[in-house]
């Protein structure tokens, strides 16, 4: 890691952005850069489309680079931005209903196969592996939307339950309940897949 790139991980979110505010570019790359994978993966999850969560991440950033000084550093700016993402994925799902099409998760086991090239004595562990987060994503997908987010929030993203409230605009005790909830649906819907697999 160069003197630049350990200079810039310890830059503050709220300086980033205060910085882009000022007319810094780079700031912008910075953002974009840290927070790219995290909000990729969770409007994967959330939405269980590749494609539309590439949109939704595309347009996040757009969004932030269109109303910079819309933010105020009266909250943290990983809130700003999972709220916007947040809200994003969940526009596009309302879209999906009226379209009426079903998506099926671009991560199907056939294209998992394709991961697994050289044959190793663990290659029975990773096929069990990646069957295994097939029945993750597809129970998560099912969830209904509100312990959809919460859970994707809280055990994905492990963000705090105190952020998460603000994302949400929940009482920090609803997120609480949603959570604990949302983790009791999870476990039944995926012992539900495991019984049909058998």
């Amino acid at each position: 890691m160069t003197g630049q790139e350990t200079k810039s991980s310890q830059i503050s979110d709220e300086e980033l952005i205060k910085r882009f505010q000022d007319g810094d570019l780079y700031a912008f790359d910075l953002i974009v850069s840290r927070y790219k994978d995290q909000l990729f993966n969770f409007t994967y999850r959330f939405l269980g489309s590749a494609q539309e969560a590439e949109d939704v991440v595309q347009e996040t950033f757009l969004r932030i680079f269109r109303n910079r000084f819309a933010y105020r550093q009266i909250a943290k700016f990983s809130t700003w931005i999972y709220t916007i993402a947040g809200n994003l994925a969940k526009t596009e799902l309302r879209k999906r209903k009226r379209r009426k099409i079903v998506y099926i998760s671009d991560l199907g086991f056939d294209d998992k196969e394709y991961e697994i090239e050289d044959v190793k004595a663990n290659t029975e562990r990773e096929v069990e592996s990646s069957l295994a987060e097939k029945h993750i994503q597809k129970a998560i997908e099912e969830l209904p939307e509100r312990f959809r987010k919460v859970i994707l929030l809280v055990d994905v993203q492990e963000l705090p339950y105190e952020e998460v409230s603000k994302i949400l605009h929940l009482p920090l005790g609803t997120v609480k309940s949603r959570i604990n909830r949302a983790r009791l649906k999870l476990q039944a819907k995926l012992g539900d897949l495991m019984d049909r697999q058998k």
